[in-house]
């Protein structure tokens, strides 16, 4: 059997995101394959004045066909630095010689205004709602060098694995002193009693997101972020904030007071959150364990999320010179 030849001759163009172009950027991202709440307007420019945007939009023909949420760093254009994951967002029907196109003219508009690099921030596989790796296979094609992978664990509910016994006897512990679990719509009590006051003390730092910053999230997006706070008679000793998308539930922030082991309140809490409230979901990201741009591992908070059952998924991070587009001009054949 014979199969014809295909080469893509369609024109494609790529145009810079202005303001006008977001009610057509988030109704593209609500529907592509790729893409999670995150790359909305709305959650994009949470933090605008800390990074110079430049997010591209690939038209074919008249159709809005590909997103690139980016943002602008001297002579290189970075998958947005402000989001957890990006790449290139594409719609459900685009085949892999089209994104091939299509990553060719993302590249040639990119050296066209003066850039030298393109890094791009995958998306994790278990974010996409269909197979989106084109990527994976362009990069060897562009030789793309991957500058880092981060290591997230993740429960597969599909092939899910049991709760460890050392875990579960936490669980016994919170039953034993009556710990009570309450998702609630505020956030000022797990901020203010337990988040900020434990990553100053024990990391020098602070949430990625402000009390205010969070709440504004959770207003714009008020069914995909939640809050679940473990309370010991009436008092806050713990609390995640989950942010849920269409495949996923993501630990965006996870803390406990001193007391945890004591109590079991984590335990109690991941156990709930596991096995009831998302379990529906494909999958229960616990986020990654890695430091020092993805060079060393956390170890002991990677082992306590495996104890729930979770396993390592990456995140892989690639490094593009943006002339390396000729490279892809006779790949199809």
């Amino acid at each position: 059997m014979k199969y014809p030849k295909t080469r893509n001759q369609t024109i494609y163009t790529v145009k810079k995101y202005q303001s006008a172009d977001a009610q057509r950027w988030n109704k593209f991202v609500a529907q592509a394959k790729n893409a999670t709440f995150l790359h909305d307007r709305s959650f994009m420019e949470y933090h605008s004045d800390r990074f110079t945007d430049y997010s591209l939009l690939v038209y074919k023909g008249e159709k809005l066909v590909a997103l690139l949420p980016a943002n602008a760093d001297g002579n290189d254009l970075y998958s947005h630095q402000g989001l957890t994951y990006g790449g290139i967002l594409l719609s459900r029907k685009q085949k892999l010689q089209d994104v091939i196109a299509i990553t060719q003219e993302i590249l040639k508009y990119a050296q066209q205004q003066g850039f030298i690099s393109l890094y791009l921030k995958q998306l994790p596989t278990f974010y996409a709602v269909m197979p989106s790796d084109e990527f994976e296979y362009i990069a060897q094609l562009l030789s793309a060098s991957c500058y880092r992978v981060d290591t997230a664990s993740v429960i597969n509910y599909r092939n899910k694995l049991s709760i460890q016994s050392n875990r579960m006897e936490g669980v016994k512990k919170a039953d034993r002193a009556g710990l009570v679990i309450k998702e609630e719509v505020g956030f000022d009590n797990f901020w203010s009693e337990i988040l900020v006051p434990n990553l100053k003390e024990k990391h020098q730092s602070q949430p990625t997101h402000t009390l205010e910053e969070i709440k504004k999230l959770q207003a714009s997006f008020p069914e995909n972020i939640r809050q679940f706070n473990v309370y010991h008679n009436n008092t806050i000793v713990g609390g995640a904030t989950i942010f849920e998308t269409k495949t996923t539930a993501h630990v965006q922030y996870i803390s406990a007071g001193e007391n945890k082991q004591e109590l079991g309140t984590l335990d109690l809490l991941f156990y709930e959150l596991i096995e009831q409230t998302f379990a529906h979901k494909d999958y229960f990201d616990f986020g990654i364990s890695n430091e020092e741009g993805g060079t060393k591992l956390n170890s002991g908070l990677s082992y306590w999320k495996e104890c729930f059952g979770a396993r390592t998924h990456v995140h892989k991070f690639y490094k593009v010179a943006v002339q390396n587009h000729s490279l892809l001009k006779d790949v199809l054949i």
